[in-house]
């Protein structure tokens, strides 16, 4: 995420970045994680990031949004809207796991985790695919950067 927020500033576009695990902090202290929460909580996410981009200012939501729902009600509020999806083998992410959340989720200490005790649907039709296992940030950014500009949002 900080490669393309670099990328971006350099072509002189100054992006908020909504990541979830800082937003869930502020907004839900003690999250539970289940569905009805996760409901709430892409909501409210979606909310600010419009609010944001109402403002003129332009936004990158860091989250994971294993649902797809959450991520068409915030295609359906942007009239300008890119989907990246970081398509990585699910060994890959266990093995990376800088937060720990996989560990936790198999240890039981976390019982909701998106591909692990929460289902994650992938994206039907992303506006880009990033190979997370095998495609090097700089080149997806690279990517992600020809897609918004093909769009004309750059």
């Amino acid at each position: 995420m900080a490669a393309l927020k670099t990328e971006l500033a350099k072509r002189g576009v100054d992006a908020a970045v909504l990541e979830s695990d800082v937003l869930r902090e502020i907004l839900t202290p003690h999250p539970r994680y289940d569905e009805q929460e996760r409901e709430v909580f892409y909501r409210q996410m979606t909310y600010i990031g419009a609010l944001l981009s109402d403002h003129g200012v332009p936004v990158i939501f860091d989250a994971t949004a294993n649902q797809r729902c959450y991520r068409d009600e915030a295609r359906g509020r942007f009239s300008q809207f890119l989907e990246v999806y970081v398509d990585c083998p699910l060994e890959v992410c266990m093995a990376r796991d800088p937060k720990g959340i996989y560990r936790k989720g198999r240890e039981g200490t976390s019982g909701a985790v998106p591909g692990l005790q929460a289902i994650y649907e992938p994206p039907e039709s992303p506006d880009v695919v990033v190979r997370g296992n095998c495609e090097p940030p700089k080149d997806a950014v690279q990517r992600v950067i020809a897609k918004l500009i093909e769009q004309g949002y750059l």
